[in-house]
C-alpha cells in the first residue's frame, strides 16, 4: 500500500511539474510579447506551481487510499480535510499574485517619472488602495472557507448570525476610530485630495505622499524623516497640496535693504542671474518693492520652478547672488540704522543755554533784544550788573 502510494504522488509530482514548466512557457511567451513586466510574471510561478503539485498530491493519495480494508471513510474524511485547506491557502495566494500582475500591468501604462503625472498618480494611488481592499478579501474568504470545512464551525455561524446585530454594534463603537479612517482613507484615494508623490504641506511640515493605506498615510519629510498620519487628518484638517493640479509653483524671495537702492539696477541684476541657471522655468520673474516704511525699503523678488524641489534650490540661489551684488554693486543700499541728534528741551535745555553762552529765540521776554524790550514794559529796565 505504501508503495502505491509514493508511487502515486511521485507521478502527481512529476505531472504537475510537466504541466507548470509547459504553461509556464507558453505564459512567458505571451508576457514577452506583450511587454509585461517580468518580476510580476515570475511572482505566478511558485504558487501556481505548488497548487498543480497539491492538486495532484491529493488526487494520487485518494487514489492510493482507495484499498484500505478498515476505517476508510474516517482516512478519507481526515485526508480531504487537511488537502481542502492546504489548496484553498494555496489558491489564495495564487489569486492575490494574479492581482499584483493585473496592478502591475495597470501601473505600467500609467507613469511617474514624466513631467506631466497627475493623471498617474491619480491612477496609481486608487490602484495600490483597490489591491490592499482586495488582498483583504482574498484573506477574509479564505479563512471563512477553511472554517466551513469544519461542522463545529457551520453549527456556530447560525446562532452568530442571530446576534450579528449585537455584535456589529458593539464592534462599531469599539474600532470607531479605525473605520473611520478606513473610510477616510477610501475617500482618499478616489477623490483626488492626495495622491502618491504629491508634495504637501500637512502638520507645518513640507514633504512628499509616499503610501497611502486604507488606515493612515506617509510623509516623506524633505530631510528623510517619515510623518505618519492617520487618513482622518487629511479629511478633517486644512492642508496645503502644491500639486493638485500642476507641480509648477512660485515663491518669494524677501530683502530689507536701505533707501538709496537702485531697484531698477536690481531688478536688471536678476533677470541677469535668472539667465545664468536652469532652475528658472521662464514663467515668473518680478522684483517690487512691497513697502517702504520705517528705516528701510521692503523689496520682494518673485520666481517660478517647474517643482517644489527646484524651487526651494532657485530661491536659495537668487538670494545669493543678489546679496554678493549688494555688496559689490550697492553698498549704500545695505540696511542701516539712522540716529538723529536733537537739542533737549525744556529746563534742561535752558541751563545749558545759559551756561554755554548760548542765545535763542523761543524765550518771549529775554534770550534776545526783542525779548528784552518786551521783558522792559512788565518790569522796568533791566539792571545789568557789571563786574568790577
Amino acid at each position: 500500500m505504501w508503495s502505491r502510494l509514493l508511487v502515486s504522488i511521485a507521478i502527481a509530482v512529476i505531472a504537475a511539474l510537466v504541466v507548470t514548466a509547459l504553461i509556464g512557457w507558453i505564459f512567458r511567451l505571451v508576457a514577452r510579447r506583450r511587454g509585461w513586466p517580468e518580476r510580476a510574471v515570475h511572482r505566478l510561478r511558485w504558487p501556481f506551481r505548488w497548487l498543480l503539485m497539491a492538486v495532484g498530491v491529493w488526487i494520487a493519495v485518494a487514489f492510493a487510499l482507495r484499498g484500505l480494508p478498515v476505517g476508510q471513510e474516517d482516512v478519507d474524511h481526515v485526508v480531504n480535510l487537511l488537502f481542502n485547506i492546504l489548496v484553498i491557502a494555496l489558491a489564495a495566494w495564487f489569486v492575490g499574485a494574479l492581482v499584483s500582475l493585473v496592478v502591475d500591468l495597470v501601473l505600467a501604462r500609467y507613469r511617474t517619472d514624466v513631467a506631466d503625472n497627475r493623471v498617474a498618480r491619480r491612477v496609481r494611488t486608487q490602484v495600490l488602495i483597490i489591491r490592499r481592499v482586495v488582498y483583504v478579501v482574498i484573506v477574509i474568504v479564505a479563512f471563512a472557507s477553511s472554517l466551513l470545512l469544519f461542522p463545529e464551525a457551520r453549527a456556530a455561524g447560525t446562532s452568530l448570525l442571530a446576534s450579528a446585530g449585537v455584535v456589529s454594534i458593539i464592534g462599531g463603537l469599539a474600532a470607531q476610530s479605525t473605520l473611520g479612517n478606513v473610510i477616510a482613507g477610501m475617500q482618499l484615494a478616489f477623490s483626488g485630495a492626495i495622491r502618491v508623490d504629491d508634495v504637501v504641506v500637512a502638520n507645518s511640515t513640507w514633504g512628499r505622499i509616499e503610501e497611502i493605506t486604507l488606515t493612515y498615510v506617509v510623509l516623506h519629510v524633505w530631510d528623510d524623516r517619515r510623518l505618519v498620519l492617520p487618513s482622518t487628518y487629511f479629511t478633517t484638517t486644512p492642508f496645503e497640496n502644491w500639486t493638485r493640479t500642476s507641480s509648477q509653483l512660485m515663491q518669494s524671495v524677501d530683502f530689507d535693504l536701505d533707501w538709496q537702492v537702485d531697484v531698477q539696477a536690481m531688478r536688471d541684476e536678476l533677470h541677469r542671474v535668472l539667465a545664468r541657471t536652469k532652475l528658472w522655468d521662464g514663467r515668473v520673474a518680478v522684483l517690487q518693492v512691497t513697502d517702504a516704511v520705517g528705516g528701510t525699503i521692503h523689496v520682494r523678488v518673485l520666481v517660478s520652478a517647474v517643482d517644489a524641489g527646484t524651487l526651494f534650490d532657485l530661491r536659495c540661489f537668487v538670494r545669493e547672488e543678489l546679496i554678493r551684488w549688494l555688496h559689490e554693486e550697492q553698498p549704500a543700499a545695505l540696511p542701516r540704522t539712522r540716529v538723529l541728534m536733537t537739542e533737549p528741551t525744556g529746563d534742561a535745555g535752558r541751563e545749558r543755554r545759559i551756561r554755554t553762552g548760548e542765545r535763542g529765540d523761543r524765550e518771549l521776554f529775554g534770550g534776545s533784544k526783542e525779548g528784552d524790550a518786551r521783558g522792559k514794559d512788565f518790569t522796568g529796565p533791566v539792571q545789568v550788573q557789571r563786574p568790577r
